[in-house]
């Protein structure tokens, strides 16, 4: 099972960048939004993407101008039937993940896999909604999905050991590290990340230590690149509390839960970096650790 030409649907920032490192590893990509203008901005926010490796030197101008050759833009699902494999790359809602599995299901030949992107929901039950189960996976990348290395290649109940296999060879083909998990909540970065970070919001709710002082001591005392809260602005404080819900939902340990600080950010609009506030607030210099009062 070679993997020469690749659907994502969504084009956010999991899609654009899934788009991008497919085309910069030498495959065709399509990228396929139903809103247009958000089409537009994934073009835009991978053309700057580019511009950037191009600079560091990690590409050369003209490997720039052959991915972008390979990149294709459409507000139509038809437009994937070429596809060898699909990857689904949209909000994490499972509602609408299901839709987008039995449509694909419907439109695209028999033999093109399926993958979803989803870091918190079941693809075992993605998978039951096809009437191609054995053909269903998990690949979940991360962000900045071109820079970070790691894809967590998820094992569902119901796929065919080849397909599995196809998945991985899928990734090494992209430059990035696979690592095999079964399917369950959270799989495995989540499923240890969310409770560490939730864990530090109730620390700054108990008054353990100011928002600059948490993350110091997490990077300083343990080794970590950055702080649990500058995370959590990273990931976007709407997107970890979703699935902080979710794996409540699954395991009922308070630990996955939001805890009510998060979900007063969330209520106040400030969900992080791609808001200009949330523990910090972003502007032109260094990011300011903000009191929750303010």
């Amino acid at each position: 099972m070679k993997i020469g030409t690749v659907g994502i649907v969504g084009s956010g920032l999991m899609g654009s960048g899934i788009g991008q490192v497919v085309a910069t590893a030498g495959m065709r990509a399509t990228v396929v939004d139903v809103n247009a203008e958000a089409l537009t901005r994934a073009k835009q926010a991978i053309d700057r993407s580019l511009d950037r490796l191009v600079k560091k030197e990690v590409l050369t101008e003209s490997d720039r101008q052959a991915a972008l050759t390979r990149l294709t833009f459409s507000t139509a699902l038809e437009d994937l039937a070429g596809s060898d494999l699909v990857i689904e790359a949209v909000t994490e809602n499972l509602k609408t993940k299901h839709a987008i599995f039995t449509t694909l299901d419907t439109l695209l030949p028999r033999h093109v896999l399926l993958a979803s992107n989803t870091s918190s929901f079941s693809v075992t039950e993605l998978a039951a909604a096809t009437g191609r189960p054995t053909q269903v996976l998990g690949l979940h990348f991360f962000n900045p999905v071109p820079v970070m290395a790691l894809v967590e290649v998820v094992r569902t109940l119901l796929v065919n050991q080849e397909v599995l296999e196809a998945g991985v060879d899928f990734v090494h083909q992209l430059g990035k590290v696979p690592v095999q998990v079964r399917d369950g909540g959270g799989f495995v970065v989540n499923r240890l990340l969310i409770p560490f970070m939730m864990d530090a919001v109730r620390a700054l709710e108990a008054g353990v230590a100011s928002v600059g002082d948490l993350d110091r001591a997490m990077r300083l005392g343990a080794g970590h690149p950055m702080g649990p809260l500058t995370l959590l602005d990273l990931v976007g404080l709407d997107t970890a509390a979703l699935a902080g819900e979710q794996l409540y939902t699954e395991f009922r340990d308070p630990r996955f839960a939001p805890p009510p600080l998060l979900n007063r950010l969330i209520a106040a609009g400030r969900l992080g970096r791609k808001t200009g506030q949330g523990f910090y607030r972003y502007g032109d210099g260094d990011p300011t650790p903000m009191e929750m009062g303010q």
